[in-house]
């Protein structure tokens, strides 16, 4: 099983970079949608069904915000440090304004934003709880296999979808080629900073550290570093890693306004895998688009990477 991430994004990669993913292109978002709502169901259905959980998810909640402003905050303090000695953002915005390259060349954001809410912001919360429901309810999911056999089928479906995305993306290596390879140290600080962040709350949440420096491994990547936690630890650790990552957007969404005064890359380094897709529109609002390619540049890359981290923090955490 620890292979199955390395595998299923080398497929989806390769799809991505064919000739031939314009023939299924339409297919390959529903397909996405539907193993997220499945995954969606069946990790509130594993919440609903463990009663420990349910009477801590107060407690849980704290902790979860808690590791996910910590994680923020390391990966703007690296980012802001990036900033001030070797990668000027400033300079890099001058350089893509003068070479006229923005993210409007991967993305129309002015489309993006005339565009109707995703059903999906309310369609993941909902089955989410309906899971929930479920879980509870239904004597049947205590004890039943069944629902790690559709955790597994919706991560296959996530992970080739993540290599899909990534191969699409192509354009973003030749930019990475312009702008030098310089540009990858930002995604690198965000990594640092993150894992670092998620050290220092498992020390002062007195929890295990190789479980919180996971789920802040991934890096507002929520559907993911969920299943693949769950999938490793169980449905405790697996609620935990979920809802850091999703309160990690929650925050950066909340914070945009305070990050874009402390530097330009800090919204970048809070938004971290989002930016890919869920937190580019609102992070390119504050930082423009030029710097709006820098985000969509930093969130492809690590949303490909977290996939990789994972399998390789979880067994880090065994060997200590």
């Amino acid at each position: 099983m620890t292979w199955l991430p390395f595998i299923c994004l080398g497929i989806g990669s390769l799809i991505g970079f064919s000739k031939w993913v314009d023939k299924i292109i339409k297919l390959v978002d529903p397909i996405i949608n539907v193993g997220l709502v499945v995954l969606m169901l069946t990790l509130g259905a594993k919440i609903g069904s463990n009663d420990s959980l349910i009477h801590s998810l107060g407690l849980l909640g704290f902790r979860c915000l808690f590791t996910a402003a910590t994680a923020i905050a390391f990966s703007v303090l690296f980012t802001v440090l990036l900033e001030k000695t070797v990668l000027s953002l400033g300079s890099v915005q001058s350089q893509l304004a003068c070479e006229n390259i923005a993210v409007t060349q991967e993305v129309n954001i002015e489309e993006e934003e005339k565009k109707p809410t995703s059903p999906l912001v309310w369609i993941i919360p909902v089955c989410i709880i309906l899971g929930i429901v479920i879980g509870y309810l239904v004597p049947l999911f205590k004890k039943s296999f069944m629902l790690d056999h559709t955790l597994t089928i919706s991560l296959v479906i996530l992970y080739i979808g993540v290599g899909i995305s990534f191969g699409m993306h192509k354009n973003i290596l030749q930019y990475v080629r312009i702008l030098g390879f310089k540009i990858i140290l930002i995604p690198t600080t965000i990594i640092i900073g993150s894992l670092v962040g998620g050290f220092v709350s498992g020390i002062l949440l007195g929890m295990p550290t190789y479980i919180t420096v996971s789920a802040a491994g991934g890096m507002s990547y929520y559907s993911i570093t969920g299943a693949y936690l769950t999938q490793k630890f169980g449905i405790e650790v697996g609620a935990y890693g979920f809802l850091v990552n999703v309160s990690r957007e929650f925050l950066t969404v909340l914070f945009l306004p305070l990050l874009i005064k402390v530097s330009k890359g800090s919204p970048i380094a809070s938004g971290a895998a989002g930016n890919m897709d869920t937190m580019l529109v609102p992070v390119t609002k504050f930082v423009g688009v030029e710097l709006g390619l820098v985000a969509l540049i930093t969130g492809t890359i690590l949303t490909f990477l977290v996939p990789f981290m994972l399998p390789l923090l979880v067994n880090l955490g065994n060997l200590m």
